[in-house]
């Protein structure tokens, strides 16, 4: 049974930083593009950031460039965000997904097979 489990939300001040991590278990981890969506109340999910299974290739929304950095680390079945600089725009629950298919270029959420439970990041002004 394939789990996703977020960790590293929380509160912080606007300017401030985070690192949510992602772990992944019960599927071959570097078969899969690992993408952080997240969802504020009333809003659409929004695709903010995702790495191929190499690592090579990387997305981000326009709205984070430059403040967030996605990585992951295939030995440890774990992808990471690093949210620098935040703001309370970035108010929102984070979601980690897999996609076997990703097309290196899009961010729809139908292209992820496997979803976390989410994690709560509240950036305060």
């Amino acid at each position: 049974q394939v789990q996703v489990v977020e960790s590293g939300g929380g509160l912080v001040q606007a300017g401030g930083s985070l690192r949510l991590s992602c772990t992944a278990s019960g599927l071959t981890f570097d078969d899969y593009a690992m993408g952080w969506f997240r969802q504020a109340p009333g809003k659409e999910r929004e695709g903010v950031s995702c790495i191929s299974w190499s690592g090579d290739s990387t997305y981000y929304t326009d709205s984070v460039k430059g403040r967030f950095t996605i990585s992951r680390d295939n030995a440890k079945n774990t992808v990471y965000l690093q949210m620098n600089s935040l703001k309370p725009e970035d108010t929102a629950i984070y979601y980690c997904a897999a996609s076997f298919l990703w097309d290196l270029i899009n961010m729809f959420p139908a292209d992820f097979n496997y979803w976390g439970q989410g994690t709560q990041v509240t950036v305060s002004s």
